[in-house]
């Protein structure tokens, strides 16, 4: 179906309808097309198409499931460092866990990036080119120093691309039968602060999120008993 510069909204819907691909996919299609008709009716493409006659604006998007994304616990993180072959490597998967960096985020830090005395921090350069701090603990604290007694940086201070490091994950998912990949930690570092009762806002500043609805998607197998941990009845 040829859609043409033109449509009228119900044929947008029908068009998407019509696709064979999952909620998911159709879902993608609506964006395309949106981001396309957006541009299409506004001044910058030079048509002359007026913007309160762009039929997008009427079609409503497909829905998409609400996927429960894999997040690791504690235990399976434990495991997975105690599985790692060296102490970069186990420093590289605390890391992950503890800060909720991004790959390219924590492939970039410096020696002169770590903040050893100030609540723990690691200054990174993050989504936009907007340099924030990321928070880690003291396991990963231990797990930094003793690699960083081994290893002089000259550059990063793993010695690794993010290839490399993608690939020291792959393998280790291999040894272990877990997901082990940076955004499946990322998961990982919101549900586990979620679980502990840190609530989504702060959640999300410390995870460098632009918006709460990112941080709501990765925590979404967190469970009502979960939070149930941490209800106080107010009149009790």
């Amino acid at each position: 179906m040829v859609l043409g510069l033109t449509p009228k909204p119900p044929t947008i819907s029908h068009f998407l309808r019509s696709l064979s691909c999952s909620p998911g996919g159709k879902h993608g299609y609506f964006k395309c097309l949106r981001a396309f008709y957006n541009w299409l009716y506004s001044p910058k493409a030079g048509l002359g198409f007026k913007a309160e006659a762009n039929p997008v604006t009427w079609v409503e998007a497909p829905k998409r499931p609400l996927l429960i994304l894999p997040a690791l616990t504690r235990v399976q993180v434990e495991s997975l460092i105690d599985k790692a072959g060296t102490t970069r490597d186990r420093a590289i998967i605390s890391l992950f866990t503890e800060s909720g960096l991004r790959l390219f985020e924590l492939t970039n830090i410096r020696p002169h990036d770590i903040d050893w005395d100030r609540a723990r921090t690691i200054r990174v350069m993050g989504k936009g080119r907007k340099e924030a701090l990321a928070p880690f603990g003291e396991l990963s604290e231990g797990y930094l120093k003793a690699w960083l007694a081994q290893y002089q940086p000259n550059g990063n201070i793993w010695g690794l691309n993010k290839w490399g490091i993608t690939s020291m994950l792959r393998r280790l998912e291999a040894a272990s039968g877990l997901p082990c990949n940076p955004h499946t930690f990322r998961r990982t570092f919101a549900c586990l602060l979620r679980k502990a009762g840190v609530d989504t806002m702060t959640i999300k500043d410390l995870g460098r999120w632009e918006s709460l609805e990112m941080v709501q998607r990765y925590t979404r197998s967190v469970t009502f008993n979960d939070a149930l941990k941490f209800y106080k009845a107010p009149l009790s």
